[in-house]
């Protein structure tokens, strides 16, 4: 029996389209840098796949700078901004939320460790940033601002727009890791506002190990991996010719069918919820539901633990997630979520189903049909009862 995968927010499988060009290019060895014909074919790849990203974020190309995904490129803009604060900047804080994704949380962290200044605005019951409590945070220091665009683990989508002019008007750069929104609703950075934004190719069905970082022209950049000449000298390390080119490929294609793949998530998403709250009593949706990715669904279960939830659903070849994949291993309830203000109870009983372009509506109707006895199994172990 084929698995019914539905936890494409922590990895997508890759499009056929994207396996098939790098298939083609598995000859295409040659180093990007160097300046024999084996060297600019595969430059000539590259600089293909770079036009591909940056049209798929309204962005020029030169624009573009390749990493090895949204960790790395997230890592980037605040080693830029530490740099900046250590050349003694007159700007010297950073503002962020508390629902970012971990490779800012832990930097985050990190930096108040070195004795950085960071703030973190809040977010409301349905995991949206407070602009009106984040606006209070903004000021004349303020080098940076950072808010994801969409998160991972609900789905919210967050006022970027609102908060990239607030940034702006008191003199900050303004940065938002996109991972989870590209390819799922339309993103121009122009529009946004933005001055830095991440990407992973994973994501939005590419290959794992590459990503890009947007920095718009004009804005700081200062390297965060040392060595080479590549990438104008901001990313040193030979190039990944096959992963760089089925991005571009990924990319393509996300910004191909983007209409079409948005209306559909969004149906399967909406079948799924309504399916769930009609046949399982005492669940909660959590995330903003107006505002929200589709093809994400949060969902706690009182008096069921999430764990417990998913080992049931993955026995009936149904794969989701409690949280967050760069998480996983830890007992700790989603920090989003508690951050939300959810308890720690419901916390523990989320399950978030994340849908994408090879799910079915065949795989919706079976979750919906295996997950009811599943929850009444777990709720009768639980020595709390709804």
């Amino acid at each position: 029996m084929k698995p019914i995968y539905m936890d494409n927010n922590a990895t997508t499988q890759m499009a056929d389209e994207v396996a098939s060009l790098m298939r083609d290019n598995l000859t295409l060895y040659g180093n990007a840098s160097s300046m024999h014909t084996l060297g600019r074919n595969a430059s000539s790849g590259l600089e293909w796949a770079r036009g591909m990203c940056a049209s798929l974020i309204d962005a020029e190309s030169e624009e573009i700078y390749f990493t090895s995904g949204a960790s790395e490129s997230n890592n980037t803009v605040f080693n830029i901004a530490r740099e900046l604060i250590d050349s003694h900047s007159k700007r010297n804080r950073i503002v962020t939320s508390t629902i970012e994704h971990p490779s800012i949380i832990e930097e985050v962290k990190y930096l108040k460790e070195k004795g950085y200044r960071v703030d973190e605005a809040p977010v409301d019951s349905s995991g949206m940033v407070i602009v009106s409590e984040l606006e209070k945070l903004l000021g004349d220091d303020v080098l940076l601002v950072s808010i994801m665009t969409g998160n991972n683990e609900t789905g919210t989508i967050q006022p970027v727009k609102k908060i990239s002019t607030l940034a702006h008007a008191c003199g900050a750069l303004m940065h938002s890791d996109a991972t989870q929104a590209i390819g799922k609703i339309p993103v121009s950075v122009k529009d946004l506002g933005l001055d830095y934004l991440s990407m992973s190719a994973h994501k939005f069905y590419g290959p794992k190990g590459v990503g890009a970082l947007y920095v718009r022209k004009g804005a700081p950049i200062m390297p965060f991996v040392h060595g080479g000449h590549q990438e104008k000298g901001y990313r040193a390390g030979t190039y990944n010719n096959l992963g760089i080119i089925g991005m571009g490929e990924a990319a393509r294609l996300a910004a191909q069918n983007l209409e079409r793949e948005h209306d559909y998530l969004w149906s399967l998403r909406e079948r799924l919820r309504k399916g769930l709250l009609a046949s399982i009593p005492d669940i909660v949706i959590n995330g903003n539901q107006e505002h929200c990715l589709p093809g994400t669904l949060n969902v706690s279960f009182p008096c069921a633990e999430g764990e417990s939830i998913l080992l049931y659903l993955d026995m009936e070849g149904i794969e989701v997630s409690t949280g967050s994949a760069c998480a996983t291993g830890s007992l700790e309830p989603s920090y989003v979520l508690l951050a939300s203000g959810l308890d720690v109870e419901l916390a523990h009983g989320s399950i978030r189903f994340s849908l994408g372009r090879y799910n079915t509506t065949e795989d919706v109707d079976t979750v919906i049909q295996k997950l009811p006895p599943i929850i009444e199994r777990v709720r009768s172990m639980s020595t709390r009862k709804v």
